[in-house]
């Protein structure tokens, strides 16, 4: 690692380093972090001072925040954009207690987010009373160790430069997921004797991605080549366009149907072989199913009656089921984030990114070099096609019918909003109007669809969005965030972030004025024990009084126009809110108000 050194330096090109936090930043400059976002916090005032000062607000740039769970989702968003992580600051023990939700939604959405904090001083003689005792634990890490690939807490500057390296590695490494790192404010505010030489960051490299065993692609090729009614069922492979690319021309060379998990974009929605709305069907009858990144298997092959919480398998009895993942890596037992455990016929360790380019390559020699029937390739392809045809009319025709309803339907929302945007350069943060974006629009791109997956946490859908719509500011795109307004509630103030940055974001309000999801719970137990159903909407609602967002997001800076409750209202409002994005860069919301469900 590096050392102190005697002569002068200036490591990055700022300022000299005179303080144990100078080097510290100075390695997250080396490392090529952009941006942290912080809520301000003392146990960090070393760090706060070097990057304002040391580096002069410049890699790293700090981003305000008003919430640690907005700081984190913020930072979730960012990395899952700009294919780089970003940063979070976190006060000790409250910092980051508040900031947990996120970083286990990070964890959750397989995510990876450099996640800072500071506590101390660990030496109990240059504590303050009161305050440093009470915000210093012995070992904070413990509070998110369960849903963090690895925390550390290092005593000393050398022990820091590792512990920054270590972490930015682990956390740019598939699986991605959280990492957090607590450094001593002593360490910090140390007064340095000489400056300190930083290590060669080339010198420390990440981990290689993981490759499949050949043997096992060639025997799940052979397996795909003979099914009669192969499904290809994919989640988290989106995040990769090598990924999504391999897939396309797999799919493609055996006309194997593909259904989106929902997590990510996976397959561009207007490809003839794109079957979510068909998935029960296409998985029940399927002998072969390919199942690609999909970190909970039960999700996606069961039928889950709500009222009783019952769930029954879509798959046959003989279906052969292929895994491709790398979800043992990540399986914990605090978070059982796995689902049931089921039975398959292979199990690939490997990175889809790397896997299914190879895999689409051995069936195209294997279809080139062996007598394979073409027939029966040609025959699906006919089918498939005809289910999404069949399924996007369908869903078409729905919109189209919904057009009158009031309040407003979310297929119409989706439709005026997919109408004003269309021919722009569009990105999705946060949200798909509860599965009508994907029915109706044309996503043919793994950037398009930036959604959070997470682990079901409110408050985090707008620090998401702004953090992806920070990656996409200077590239011209269009950030859009589809908010509910339950998250909403939890953390507007993140509006004011976006506004003080000066992050265009265009955010479409699906103001049902209710916990929606919920509302369907508590439907289900006035169903099941037959109750008065017109009582599920206590403690649900959110109305009387309902929430002014447009006056909420003018309070904060941002443009604002509604509630829109006519659909010839929506899509002129939706237009100049556009413009104010596009134009004028800032940030712009529509309230709209739609059905409960």
């Amino acid at each position: 690692m590096g050392g102190p050194i005697m002569e002068d330096s200036k490591s990055n090109g700022f300022a000299p380093q005179e303080y144990g936090s100078d080097v510290i930043v100075d390695t997250l400059h080396g490392l090529g972090i952009d941006y942290i976002a912080m809520n301000p916090g003392a146990t960090f005032r070393g760090i706060h001072d070097s990057i304002v000062n040391h580096l002069g607000n410049q890699q790293p740039e700090l981003i305000l925040c008003n919430h640690e769970v907005i700081a984190v989702s913020l930072a979730q968003g960012y990395g899952r954009a700009a294919g780089k992580p970003m940063a979070a600051f976190v006060h000790d023990i409250v910092g980051l207690l508040n900031g947990s939700m996120a970083i286990f939604d990070a964890w959750m959405g397989r995510s990876g987010v450099l996640v800072l904090g500071a506590t101390g001083p660990v030496d109990t003689n240059h504590r303050r009373p009161w305050i440093d005792w009470i915000h210093t634990a012995n070992v904070q890490g413990e509070v998110v160790r369960n849903f963090v690939k690895w925390d550390d807490q290092p005593a000393s500057i050398e022990a820091s430069v590792e512990s920054l390296i270590r972490g930015y590695n682990l956390v740019t490494s598939e699986p991605l997921g959280p990492v957090y790192i607590c450094f001593d404010a002593d360490v910090q505010e140390q007064k340095l004797d000489n400056p300190y030489k930083l290590p060669d960051f080339s010198q420390y490299p990440k981990p290689t991605r993981f490759q499949a065993d050949p043997s096992a692609l060639e025997e799940v090729a052979g397996l795909l080549i003979a099914a009669e009614n192969p499904v290809v069922l994919a989640n988290f492979l989106g995040r990769s366009d090598e990924a999504v690319q391999g897939l396309i021309q797999l799919a493609e060379s055996l006309s194997i149907p593909v259904i989106n998990g929902g997590d990510f974009f996976n397959f561009p929605t207007r490809h003839p072989l794109y079957a979510a709305d068909s998935k029960d069907t296409l998985l029940a009858e399927a002998d072969v199913v390919l199942a690609l990144d999909v970190y909970d298997l039960q999700q996606d092959l069961t039928v889950v009656d709500r009222d009783t919480r019952t769930t029954k398998d879509i798959l046959g009895p003989d279906t052969k089921l292929i895994d491709i993942s790398l979800r043992q890596l990540l399986t914990k037992s605090w978070a059982d984030d796995h689902g049931h455990l089921y039975p398959t016929e292979i199990s690939v360790a490997a990175d889809t990114s790397l896997a299914l380019p190879a895999l689409a390559e051995i069936v195209q020699h294997k279809l080139d070099d062996e007598a394979v029937s073409l027939a029966k390739i040609v025959e699906r392809n006919q089918r498939i096609k005809s289910l999404h045809e069949t399924s996007l009319a369908k869903n078409q025709d729905i919109a189209k019918n919904q057009a009158g309803e009031h309040p407003l339907a979310l297929s119409t929302i989706t439709q005026e909003l997919w109408e004003v945007v269309k021919e722009d350069d569009w990105v999705i943060g946060n949200g798909n109007l509860r599965g009508w974006v994907q029915k109706l629009w044309d996503i043919k791109h793994p950037y398009q669809d930036m959604r959070a997956r997470g682990g079901g946490g409110l408050g985090e859908g707008l620090g998401h969005a702004i953090g992806v719509a920070l990656a996409n500011r200077d590239k011209g795109r269009l950030t859009i965030n589809i908010q509910s307004d339950g998250d909403m509630l939890f953390t507007p103030a993140a509006l004011w972030t976006a506004v003080h940055h000066r992050i265009p974001l265009l955010i479409i309000m699906y103001n049902n004025r209710s916990y929606g999801n919920d509302l369907g719970h508590q439907g289900s137990m006035a169903n099941v024990r037959s109750r008065p159903m017109e009582r599920k909407t206590i403690g649900i609602d959110i109305d009387d009084p309902n929430v002014d967002f447009a006056a909420l997001a003018r309070s904060f800076g941002a443009w604002a126009e509604g509630p829109i409750e006519k659909i010839e209202d929506l899509g002129p409002a939706i237009k100049r809110a556009k413009d104010e994005v596009m134009i004028n860069g800032r940030v712009a919301l529509v309230d709209v108000y739609t059905q409960t469900l």
